[in-house]
């Protein structure tokens, strides 16, 4: 039983992975950038429903930092950021609303930092914590309330409980 979970941990990872991926490659134009709305941060709910989500969120965004040509603090930084808010979302899965709050946070007070000393962004770092919490809001607390009302009915289906595995 064990070895099934481990399986099944490590199976809901990758392919949490490879979604965060594949949706940073697939809306390239808008998930890198000073001012982006990364839709693939919608899945950051995903630790509500397993906690193979934290390390499938963490490597999707490394994955695609590395894969979007990202600069070495970004693809460090951005991917912290988005482990932050994943464990934030784990550790406050009781409570839905609260969930979505880690993200945006973890996104806010990072990221305009990456962009200041990874890319020179000259821009005030207040405004950039704007930006950035915009595009979190759109992404996190509006798409991902979205995602997370739609996998409610069939997310303990797709889910399997992992007992033990994390």
């Amino acid at each position: 039983m064990k070895t099934r979970n481990k399986t099944l941990f490590l199976a809901q990872a990758a392919v949490i992975a490879a979604a965060y991926t594949v949706l940073c490659i697939a809306f390239a134009p808008i998930s890198y950038g000073e001012i982006q709305v990364r839709i693939a941060e919608a899945l950051v709910i995903l630790p509500f429903f397993t906690p193979a989500a934290v390390p499938g969120l963490f490597v999707g965004c490394l994955l695609s930092n590395i894969l979007g040509g990202s600069v070495l603090l970004d693809v460090i930084g951005g991917s912290i950021a988005t482990l932050i808010g994943a464990i934030g979302s784990y550790y406050l899965r009781k409570n839905k609303i609260l969930i979505l709050i880690p993200p945006i946070l973890a996104n806010v007070l990072i990221v305009p930092f990456v962009l200041r000393y990874g890319y020179g962004t000259n821009l005030p770092i207040p405004f950039m914590m704007l930006t950035v919490g915009i595009g979190e809001i759109i992404a996190v607390g509006v798409l991902g309330s979205v995602l997370l009302r739609a996998l409610e009915k069939s997310g303990t289906m797709i889910f399997k409980k992992n007992q033990g595995a994390y």
